[in-house]
């Protein structure tokens, strides 16, 4: 049988991995810049990780959501306290994909309604409702296409207002920092507004933080830069350092009622465990800290690199955007510089790693990009 051939892949196999440092089938070992889709927060093979799902594993992997699962509860505790939201309640899925999914159809359910607002170049998965609300017409199929999402530009108040006015809006999702948009970051102003004008109107606010969010922008939630609580909050690609997880944080003006939502695999014993190991490393090592700090420095190094056109982002989610395409220039960070970093679009190096980055590691970046800069360049 062969793989369905939906990856244009590098011809690079990679077979293992330590902190921020993975190594392929040859023996090369590189430094990873882009943590899987910024899916791995605490770094590979983080021991106390490892541990914890090996121990889980070797006792029980899974069982139904028919019983209680301690670990569940555990981890709603540990993360309503480092995030937060004590107060809020969670749901846990599989997916960032089943994160919005889920959250989408709840506030469709609590409101009444079914239209969602959603901004230009937004990126929210790619299941039904989710992938309707991603701005992306080449990956929406007509099965998807059912005119519940209306697009307006990310920043423009007036054009939420106009339609919400409209009567039928069920939700507004946002994501705290746009990744796969080009490392767009909504103003704290906006946000603020989008908060004031959805609670006024009663309309679900939904922030998106399966990127952007668990401490890669040096604050647990990218949102959290603008003081302001949404209504409910996805998240999952870190939550669990390569485990497949999400989760829903809801607020408690939300009533549960049995069989509304429901999931056979999320909030498994595994996934659990695997959650809660990162969030203890989380505390033990102040990794949101470090992803503020060797951010902060990685967006100052790379101002002013020959040919990058602006740099931004917050802690360790980071786009560079330079001033022709990056093709070239990735694929030579890889094969020569032996860098793993992302893209966004046809100009911009996406930048999302492990949040365990080091200063020295990134230093040691910075000099492998400006090598690269130079040699693509001649």
């Amino acid at each position: 049988m062969k793989l369905f051939d939906v990856y244009p892949l590098f011809d690079v196999a990679i077979v293992s991995g330590r902190g921020c440092q993975i190594r392929d089938s040859h023996g090369t070992e590189y430094l990873d810049l882009y943590g899987g889709h910024a899916v791995i927060s605490v770094g590979h093979a983080h021991p106390v990780y490892v541990k914890a799902v090996s121990d889980q594993v070797a006792k029980l992997g899974f069982y139904s959501n028919s019983v209680i699962n301690p670990l569940q509860q555990e981890l709603a505790d540990r993360l309503g306290k480092v995030s937060g939201y004590d107060d809020y309640q969670l749901f846990l899925i599989n997916s960032g994909a089943e994160a919005n999914e889920n959250a989408m159809k709840l506030a469709s359910f609590h409101t009444g309604r079914r239209r969602v607002i959603a901004f230009d170049k937004a990126f929210h998965g790619r299941t039904s409702a989710a992938v309707e609300a991603t701005d992306n017409p080449k990956i929406v199929a007509p099965l998807n296409a059912n005119g519940n999402v209306t697009f307006v530009t990310l920043g423009d108040i007036e054009a939420v207002e106009r339609e919400i006015a409209k009567g039928d809006v069920a939700a507004v999702i946002v994501e705290g920092i746009q990744g796969v948009g080009g490392i767009r970051i909504p103003t704290d102003d906006f946000l603020r507004q989008l908060r004031d004008l959805t609670k006024r109107e009663g309309v679900v606010l939904i922030a998106d933080e399966i990127q952007s969010g668990y401490g890669r922008s040096g604050k647990f939630f990218a949102h959290q830069y603008a003081g302001i609580r949404p209504d409910m909050i996805t998240v999952a690609k870190g939550i669990a350092n390569g485990f497949p997880m999400g989760g829903v944080l809801i607020s408690p003006e939300f009533k549960p009622v049995y069989g509304q939502l429901g999931t056979t695999f999320g909030g498994n014993h595994l996934a659990c465990a695997a959650a809660i190991a990162v969030l203890k490393i989380f505390e033990e090592e102040n990794l949101v800290e470090n992803a503020g700090l060797v951010g902060d420095y990685l967006l100052e190094a790379l101002k002013g690199l020959p040919g990058v056109k602006e740099v931004r982002g917050r802690g360790l989610m980071i786009g560079i955007e330079m001033q022709e395409p990056v093709k070239a220039l990735r694929k030579h960070l890889i094969d020569v510089e032996h860098v793993f970093t992302g893209v966004s679009g046809t100009n911009v190096i996406r930048l999302l790693p492990p949040l365990c980055l080091t200063m020295e590691e990134a230093k040691d970046f910075v000099a492998r990009f400006t090598r690269a800069l130079a040699n693509v360049g001649e």
